[in-house]
């Protein structure tokens, strides 16, 4: 995993992404805090830490320990997103904060707490499992929060390759989230700068 870690930064990857799954919130079951804190002690790279789990309230503190860097949990997971995002401001360590929205989600859900995000996450797949198609008809939530929030940081997730990234560029999205089509790539730095050029051109200044 390290290594694995390590050849994408070294292709030009800005953070590593990670995907925490609890296997209840979502039916996948991956890699857990101990698992990222191995990880982190092989790597200075920003840590993107996606948290898709039943009460996230609970892994904020162990998520901080284990080195993440930001904390992108879905609003769809807490019956208190706003305590959500104190806790991860009050965490010993300083990790951003980021909230996430399934396909199923409408967008303006987002819009109350919003401004208290440093990032938005929209899906553009099922949460769970990687391989998915890109689902393009996401692109008028991205859009949407483009619109109302030009200078916050916007993540799409899901399907996203150099195939796909130009329709979530153009859209508004300004981080990107490359999972097999990077990492499955014959050349990883081509597939990365393919989608930085992409995401440059449109990038909102």
């Amino acid at each position: 995993m390290a290594d694995a870690a390590n050849e994408v930064v070294a292709a030009g990857a800005d953070q590593l992404h990670v995907d925490i799954m609890d296997g209840h919130f979502v039916p996948n079951l991956t890699w857990g805090p101990p698992v990222l804190k191995c990880l982190r002690a092989h790597t200075d790279a920003f840590l993107d830490c996606h948290v898709m789990v039943t009460n996230p309230e609970d892994y904020v503190d162990i998520m901080a320990d284990a080195g993440a860097d930001s904390f992108t949990f879905h609003i769809e997971s807490t019956k208190d997103p706003l305590g959500m995002i104190k806790k991860i401001r009050a965490a010993d360590r300083d990790m951003k904060v980021g909230m996430a929205i399934n396909p199923m989600t409408p967008v303006d859900s987002l819009f109350p707490y919003a401004d208290l995000c440093d990032i938005l996450l929209v899906m553009t797949v099922e949460p769970g499992f990687g391989g998915q198609s890109f689902m393009e008809e996401m692109m008028p939530k991205v859009r949407t929060l483009r619109e109302r929030y030009p200078e916050k940081n916007i993540q799409v997730d899901g399907g996203v390759s150099p195939n796909t990234v130009e329709v979530a560029a153009r859209a508004g999205a300004n981080m990107v989230v490359g999972g097999s089509s990077v990492f499955d790539a014959d050349d990883q730095a081509e597939a990365i700068f393919m989608m930085r050029e992409v995401l440059d051109l449109y990038r909102v200044s």
